[in-house]
């Protein structure tokens, strides 16, 4: 979703958020950081020093918390689903690490977040595909987030 027309403060810190729990499962992924360790750096330090020192707006801390450890607490599932979108012979090992952070934070949105409506939870994570990748890659994001959505929501 491209929320520069229509940017709230709330929108715009849930979008700060979806980049940071990118961030965060990336590291924990490379790491092995503990959760809890994990959340407490990214609440006491990244969180002001967001991409490239830029200035960002504050990040819906509650949504960024719940999208990490919902992610991580329902890793097997939310890998089950990805592997079942990829094409044969695919499974998220062959991944970058980077894309499959992206998509396991749009997939346990896609699954336990009633309140982010489909589009949105879709096309933010497109849009930080987009902070990674090229179009091909973000067009990716979009197609299997959008198969997970079809099954995961009626």
């Amino acid at each position: 979703m491209n929320t520069s027309a229509r940017s709230t403060p709330r929108s715009t810190a849930r979008s700060v958020a979806r980049l940071a729990a990118v961030q965060a499962l990336y590291q924990r992924h490379m790491e092995k950081t503990a959760l809890n360790k994990l959340l407490d750096e990214f609440h006491q330090h990244r969180f002001a020093e967001m991409i490239d020192h830029a200035e960002m707006a504050d990040a819906e801390v509650e949504f960024f918390d719940d999208v990490v450890s919902g992610a991580v607490a329902r890793d097997e599932e939310i890998d089950a689903l990805i592997t079942s979108k990829l094409a044969d012979g695919w499974t998220t090992t062959r991944l970058d690490k980077t894309m499959l952070q992206i998509l396991r934070c749009g997939a346990y949105e896609l699954l336990a977040r009633a309140d982010v409506p489909t589009g949105a939870a879709i096309s933010e994570y497109v849009d930080v595909a987009k902070a990674f990748f090229d179009d091909r890659e973000a067009k990716f994001v979009n197609g299997v987030l959008d198969a997970v959505s079809k099954q995961v929501r009626s």
